[in-house]
């Protein structure tokens, strides 16, 4: 009977199984690296334990130590979470080696399925040589043979792309999984993402719960996804099932774990098997009313999994909401977190709370939040209409596009693919702003700061602010009149420091207003607030390049030097952040007049990388 289990993992995952821990009466440690010493994980756990030495980023990739926190917290198992170590076999064995409980699959079915190159093997399936691939094969897939979450993938869609694809890809999987090893398969356009969950127990049953469709994704890494895949014909579901439980016995699987496949065409392709339990798992346990940690956690004591399986209820659509600007190619954002809000009737999964520090080091994604209702069309309403009620107060994030992306015709129709946002992007992400939020802003700003004298018998000299909003300089003015603040065009109901109530052409507004420094929030809008006096030295030169996230600048392109002629679009600077690597171009054609930037220097954002002048024409 396990009494305290170790999660070797961080963020949301750690706070998510410590709450299954919590219910069925389990004691739980937290590990957490000198970044996370005040993470909500750390805070959450009954015991924490730092994992000394290492640097933050690669922290939690230290197997010897977690075994050694486990033992010195007096832990009995580990559970791995869905990240770092949790597909690692040699992680698996010395966690067993040391007289603890490994809450997952055997280490020897880990082995077989570490790397997608051998699962597609065991499939049947003979991977593609990078050296012998030719134009036919074309376009295709780069992808590392360990790990997961999109890292280390690239498309390919000419032959000499490949050499750079194979060396970024290279670099990007030895930097998120320690393990540079990647592949080449044929990319399948507009296929859709589909998997499905599998459970096994130690006594030969494995159980298929469901399918999932993940097809939303940037970066290969998934934004929406949602069970069951809708719109699967009865008899693919069964083809997609019974090679789920294939691949499962194939390594005498035990546990949860997930077989990812593209589908195109009514055809199945398989991509691989993942060892562990998936971020998108929420849909599922919605879906069939099951705690899949619990379920874990009861095959590792070696319960039997119940005779008759869950049935299924409803539909479940999950969104990820990441700290990045969408429209600044998904570039992650850090920062203070000051509150997350969502409405009820909706599960929020996240290892940040209100105060938090989103930092440099780990992955962008701040919550999951999921919706489950009796039908698919109910429960992505449902999802949408509270993402657009969440307040989300902090760094810039995609909530705006997830709730677009809900609400796109191809996707409540079910006709999307993993294109979507290739096709999608520059109509998910233009700005919407409320005309009214800077003027609710203004008139929150200036409650209480009429006193005696403060309001003027000239009603043509009225305040004006002004606040940054999508991009663009808005100034808005006001008054201070007997009856307190007024403003033309719209008659001002209400007004205080942190709610406003306007009504326009009839018809009422409500709006609630928090403020951080020159940070202001109108319900879901985010403005900054001006200073009243330009400073007219805050000028760049034309052309400048700025880190547009804080990273590590990994590599500078081939002989490029101050002086040079770029083209534009070119790519002259590498940066990494959050495991991910982000090209920096030349804006246009011209001279590289300065070049700042050096392989392995810490950035923070606007930090001037290089100049590029523009060749007069």
């Amino acid at each position: 009977m396990i009494t305290s289990v170790l999660v070797a993992n961080r963020g949301e995952i750690a706070c998510r199984i410590f709450r299954t821990c919590a219910e069925l009466g389990i004691r739980t440690v937290a590990v957490h690296s000198d970044a996370d010493a005040d993470a909500l994980h750390t805070r959450t756990a009954d015991t924490a334990v730092r994992l000394p030495g290492a640097a933050p980023a690669d922290t939690y990739l230290r197997g010897d130590l977690v075994v050694k926190a486990a033992l010195a917290a007096g832990a009995d198992a580990v559970h791995p979470g869905y990240g770092f170590l949790s597909e690692n076999a040699d992680f698996a064995r010395a966690v067993t080696d040391a007289g603890l409980t490994w809450i997952g699959p055997p280490p020897r079915a880990i082995e077989a399925m570490a790397s997608k190159t051998r699962a597609k093997e065991l499939m049947g399936l003979a991977p593609l040589t990078a050296a012998d691939v030719t134009e036919d094969d074309l376009p295709l897939l780069v992808k590392a043979a360990a790990g997961g979450g999109g890292r280390g993938m690239r498309i390919v869609r000419r032959l000499d792309e490949l050499p750079d694809a194979l060396d970024g890809a290279r670099a990007e999987a030895a930097s998120a999984f320690g393990d540079g090893e990647v592949f080449v398969e044929p990319y399948i356009e507009h296929g859709r993402h589909v998997e499905v969950q599998i459970l096994a127990d130690t006594h030969g049953t494995v159980r298929p719960l469901g399918t999932r469709d993940c097809s939303l994704q940037r970066r290969h890494q998934k934004v929406v996804e949602e069970a069951p895949a809708p719109g699967l014909p009865d008899a693919l579901t069964e083809e997609l099932y019974a090679l789920a439980v294939r691949a499962a016995r194939a390594v005498s699987y035990v546990g949860a774990g997930t077989v990812e496949f593209l589908v195109a065409d009514g055809r199945a392709h398989f991509l691989e098997m993942n060892t562990r339990l998936q971020v998108e798992h929420p849909v599922t346990e919605a879906v069939f009313g099951i705690d899949l940690v619990a379920e874990q956690i009861r095959v590792a004591e070696g319960h039997p999994l119940p005779a008759d399986p869950p049935a299924a209820h409803g539909h479940a659509v999950e969104a990820r909401l990441y700290a990045e600007d969408p429209a600044r190619d998904w570039a992650p954002q850090t920062g203070t977190l000051h509150h997350l809000a969502v409405p009820a009737g909706v599960r929020l999964d996240t290892g940040y709370t209100d105060g938090d520090e989103i930092g440099v080091h780990y992955d962008p994604m701040l919550a999951k939040v999921v919706a489950h209702a009796p039908t698919r069309a109910e429960a992505i309403r449902k999802l949408a209409g509270a993402l657009e009620r969440t307040a989300l107060h902090g760094p810039v994030t995609n909530r705006d596009l997830l709730v677009r992306s809900l609400r796109h015709d191809e996707f409540t129709t079910a006709r999307m693919d993993t294109g979507f946002y290739d096709r999608h992007l520059a109509e998910l992400t233009g700005s919407v702003p409320d005309p009214l939020a800077p003027l609710a802003a203004a008139l929150a700003d200036a409650h209480g700061r009429s006193r005696f004298g403060g309001w003027r018998n000239v009603p043509a000299r009225p305040q004006t602010k002004r606040y940054e909003l999508a991009g663009e300089e808005i100034e808005v003015s006001y008054r201070h009149t007997r009856h307190g603040l007024a403003a033309d065009g719209v008659r001002v109901v209400h007004a205080d420091a942190h709610t406003a109530v306007l009504e326009a052409d009839g018809v009422r507004h409500r709006f609630e207003i928090a403020r951080y420094g020159d940070q202001v929030y109108v319900n879901t809008t985010r403005l900054t607030a001006l200073p009243r006096f330009p400073d007219p030295t805050a000028q760049l030169t034309p052309g400048s390049l700025l880190a547009p996230m804080p990273g590590t600048v990994v590599r500078i392109a081939e002989d490029l030097r101050e002086g040079a002629t770029v083209q534009a679009g070119q790519p002259l600077i590498w940066l990494e952040a959050m495991k991910m690597q982000h090209r920096i171009t030349a804006p246009v054609t011209g001279t590289l007049s300065a070049l700042h930037a050096k392989a392995g220097q810490q950035v923070e954002p606007g930090t001037l990388l290089a100049v590029v002048q523009e060749t007069s024409s």
